[in-house]
């Protein structure tokens, strides 16, 4: 039975309250022009101020508002999905090199924000240990790895609240990510004049357009959500075998890849059937299940929570946001070409460096929508996220904490 001051939204009404705060964005960028010159994307904003609501409910009556996040998980699944339908062989060959380049980057990032991570802890007295908890634990990997990695911390090193920290970290670093991508992009586009392929097409959301948009009906919108559950049925499969294996990857992983291996071998093999990948359709979908996960996880925030290790964290993640700042604008986008895809790709960086892959797409489709598509980032970046690193960073954070 739920506490006495605690009220619990059921999954339905939380994907209703969801939308609500998505929209809630949607208004407060119509109607605030500086949102949508720095591309901030409307579920950060409308998520925020839904957080904001709920610090405030329970200040006044102590009520603890939680919410049920089964269809939020969902959403991950949906859209990592539809990256994976959108991937073509041909875009990830053209893609080679700057994945290389980025994985490359990545692993060398790694390894600069656990050094910054130490740097800081050390300027505001926390103990050492607690280094790679405001690192890559919990900033590039995000609540989950902070989560996985605590324990050890706690128990190894003696640092009893490091799942308060860890927590508190991803969470600082997630409202962080959302509100660093935008206004680099907006930087490096103006700065440099820079400006999308005009043949490239929308892998993430419609672009914006005075004619209305490119069409989409009922048929279309069905057959790319067909598609994309058969490839979630794949995934779900191959992710079943797999931890039969002991070997554990997160499920939008499989499902992934389910869905590049569809959209390279359906349209050879059965070349008269209607594909969705690069189509309006799709794009709507992907638009919508990363829209509505981000506001879902903003709005389930308990900013309260973090109140006891604001003062030291915030310093530490002050200088975490200012070293990949740095690293963006002078390693990062020069490193990608500095052309129109290399800044979005530094939008999406920035995002993922200090929050999560969800964010750091989030960024890159906030931006795009403005300026217009860039394929290859939203192909190579969501692989470098979702799987290279996970294992990059187990390898970088057992070394720091050998160390």
């Amino acid at each position: 039975m739920a506490a006495p001051h605690s009220l619990m939204a059921n999954d339905f009404l939380s994907l209703t309250i969801g939308i609500v705060v998505f929209f809630t964005g949607v208004l407060l960028s119509q109607r605030v022009s500086i949102l949508r010159e720095y591309n901030i994307p409307e579920p950060v904003t409308g998520g925020l101020i839904a957080a904001l609501v709920v610090l405030i409910i329970y200040l006044v009556s102590g009520a603890v508002v939680s919410y049920d996040l089964e269809t939020r998980d969902l959403l991950l699944v949906y859209f990592f999905t539809t990256i994976g339908l959108n991937a073509r062989f041909a875009d990830l060959i053209k893609g080679g090199k700057p994945l290389l380049i980025l994985l490359g980057l990545t692993v060398a990032f790694l390894v600069l924000q656990n050094l910054t991570g130490l740097l800081g802890v050390n300027l505001f007295g926390l103990p050492s240990a607690v280094g790679v908890l405001t690192g890559s634990a919990s900033l590039i990997g995000g609540h989950g790895t902070a989560i996985a990695w605590a324990p050890d911390i706690a128990r190894d090193f003696g640092v009893a609240n490091a799942l308060e920290v860890g927590v508190a970290s991803a969470t600082f670093g997630l409202i962080l990510a959302s509100f660093v991508g935008g206004p680099i992009a907006k930087f490096l586009i103006e700065r440099h004049n820079l400006k999308a392929d005009p043949l490239a097409q929308a892998i993430v959301g419609v672009a914006d357009r005075k004619d209305g948009g490119p069409t989409i009906n009922h048929v279309n919108l069905m057959g790319a959500l067909l598609a994309i559950h058969v490839a979630i049925i794949l995934g779900f499969t191959a992710h079943s075998a797999l931890e039969a294996q002991g070997i554990k990857l997160p499920l939008f992983v499989p499902c992934l890849l389910a869905g590049i291996l569809l959209s390279n071998l359906i349209p050879y093999v059965l070349p008269n059937l209607p594909w969705p990948a690069h189509t309006p359709a799709l794009a709507l979908i992907s638009d919508y299940s990363l829209s509505i996960f981000l506001a879902m996880s903003l709005m389930s925030m308990q900013l309260w929570t973090l109140a006891g290790l604001a003062g030291p964290l915030l310093g530490v993640l002050a200088l975490q946001t200012f070293v990949a700042v740095i690293f963006i604008l002078f390693i990062l986008f020069p490193a990608m070409g500095r052309g129109y895809e290399a800044a979005v790709l530094s939008a999406g960086f920035g995002g993922f460096a200090l929050g999560a892959t969800p964010t750091a797409l989030a960024n890159m489709g906030a931006v795009t929508k403005t300026h217009g598509p860039a394929p290859t980032a939203f192909i190579i970046l969501p692989l470098v996220a979702a799987f290279f690193v996970d294992l990059a960073n187990a390898v970088v954070i057992q070394a720091f904490l050998a160390i």
